[in-house]
């Protein structure tokens, strides 16, 4: 339950912050060189950096289930990609479709915890 716990946090955390980003990304005068775009950016990167590595650390919880454990490691994997397109200043299309395999990253843990029984609260 710890590992979940650790990983409901950094998954909260992580959307919390990409959120503004996302958000710049659907207006009309969204770019990069947007000063707003800019500070978002950066604010969604670090904690998708910090998210992943809190995920990599709750798929190493010694006692966790590897079928839950895998899909954690997918999702930090997912997030680290996100975050790569994001500071390459890739395309709405590239960061979209990262974002969308992030999301189903997120849909496979939630599935992986539910079949073990596994909570998912944040502490």
């Amino acid at each position: 339950a710890a590992a979940c716990s650790q990983f409901a946090n950094a998954l909260d955390s992580a959307a919390v912050n990409y959120s503004d980003f996302a958000a710049g990304m659907s207006s009309p005068d969204w770019n990069y060189a947007n000063p707003t775009v800019r500070s978002a950016n950066v604010t969604g990167r670090t904690a998708l950096r910090e998210a992943a590595r809190a995920a990599l650390s709750a798929a190493d919880t010694p006692g966790l289930q590897s079928d839950v454990a895998a899909p954690i490691r997918v999702w930090s994997t997912r997030a680290a990609k996100l975050l790569v397109n994001m500071f390459l200043h890739r395309s709405n299309d590239a960061v979209d479709t990262a974002a969308t395999e992030l999301n189903e990253a997120t849909y496979n843990v939630q599935l992986a915890r539910a079949k073990a029984g596994t909570p998912a609260v944040p502490s």
